[in-house]
Parts: structure tokens; C-alpha cells; sequence
């Protein structure tokens, strides 16, 4: 972003600006003055550019603290057992992390599952993808289909680079989901919970590579 400004202040240096009467007294006058006001623009354009990125990491930092608080008041003395980068084909989508009471995986609840995305991508296509993929689990009907569908539309929004959705299964089986540290809502169903983090965590999964990172294995 700051080279980009560079060059652009490189073109306005280059270009001539109105000269001011008091200022327009020869070759030089005329100079100085373009050169200052070139300078001017490019650092306020610089400022611009450092403030942006300054609010998109405090709302990466803010996305990231909370959600290992509220991963531990489901798991009990929650540690990381693996993570990895997810990527399809040449994109990367999301980093992947895996927490489990005393970092141990035992395949079952509970444990938490942190998504940090790395593009944007519609919600509603997240929500499309993981139906598709507890399909391939096995048989589902078409009432839990377009049941939990429904669901996932409702809570998963449009997301962008930075931006954490963390999936909870609690120890009786409801899946608790966080976006950005915020709560997002929970689903009450054992066999939603279950086939939902099947995705990422059964031996059936379609990305078995991803799932040994995962797993801490990768």
C-alpha cells in the first residue's frame, strides 16, 4: 500500500499544479511549490493508509483474544492439539486450530474448532459447502438438510481476511458457534454436532491431509 502511495506521489511531483501569484517568480518558485504540495498530499495519504491497517489488526487482535476465553468455558484446560492451513487449489482459505482439554483429541466432545479466514467468501457458500460435506458423511434426509441449512445461513455471515469463526462442541452435544468473539448462536442437536465437525475431524473427511494437521500429525 505505501510503495503504491510512493508512486503516486512520484506522478503528483511530476505534474504540474496552479502556481500561486506570489509564488510564480521564475522556474524555481514554481517548482518548490508543486513539490511541497505533492508532499502534503502524500502524507496525508500515508496517514490514511497506516490508520486503516492499524483498525483491520485491532479487529484481528479483538477477533483472536476472546475466543480462547470462551473456548475454555466449554473445555475444560483447553489446549491447542494441531493447526494447519487449509487451501484449495492455489487460494488459501482459512488456518485451522484444533483445542482439546489438555490437548488431547479422545473423538469426542468437547473440544472447539477456531476458522481464521485468509479471503472473503459468502456465508451463505459456507453454509451451501458444509451441507455438502456432512452429505458425503453419509445418508441425510432432507428435513435435517434443509433444517440445518436454514441454521447455518442464520448464523455464518460474509467473511473477509481476519476474520474468526470458532466452532464449539460442548460436552452434551450442542454446537456453540463465536463469530469475531462475539456469539453468534448455538444448535441443540446431537447429530448436527456430530456430522457438522465430522467435516474437518472423521476418518471420512474429504481433506485427510488437513485433518492430520489437525490432529497434530501433519
Amino acid at each position: 500500500m505505501v510503495i503504491k502511495m510512493y508512486g503516486l506521489f512520484r506522478q503528483l511531483r511530476a505534474k504540474s499544479l496552479p502556481m500561486r501569484p506570489e509564488r510564480a517568480s521564475g522556474v524555481w518558485g514554481y517548482s518548490m511549490y508543486s513539490a511541497s504540495m505533492a508532499a502534503k498530499m502524500f502524507s496525508i495519504m500515508l496517514f490514511v493508509s497506516i490508520s486503516t491497517s492499524g483498525l483491520i489488526m485491532s479487529k484481528n487482535a479483538v477477533a483472536q483474544e476472546p475466543d480462547v476465553k470462551h473456548i475454555s468455558n466449554y473445555v475444560p484446560n483447553a489446549k491447542l492439539v494441531g493447526k494447519g492451513m487449509f487451501s484449495y487449489y492455489f487460494w488459501d482459505v482459512y488456518t485451522g486450530e484444533l483445542y482439546a482439554p489438555e490437548g488431547e483429541y479422545a473423538n469426542q466432545p468437547p473440544f472447539a474448532l477456531k476458522l481464521t479466514y485468509q479471503r472473503d467468501l459468502e456465508g451463505k457458500k459456507i453454509a451451501q459447502r458444509s451441507i455438502d460435506e456432512m452429505k458425503k458423511q453419509g445418508d441425510l434426509s432432507a428435513d435435517d438438510s434443509d433444517k440445518w441449512l436454514s441454521l447455518m445461513n442464520s448464523i455464518f455471515p460474509d467473511v473477509s481476511e481476519g476474520d474468526v469463526i470458532t466452532g464449539i462442541a460442548t460436552k452434551d452435544g450442542t454446537s456453540v458457534f463465536y463469530v469475531n468473539g462475539e456469539k453468534a448462536d448455538e444448535i441443540e442437536d446431537k447429530a448436527f454436532t456430530q456430522r457438522f465437525f465430522d467435516i474437518w475431524l472423521s476418518d471420512k473427511t474429504s481433506e485427510p491431509k488437513f485433518r492430520k494437521k489437525l490432529l497434530g500429525n501433519g
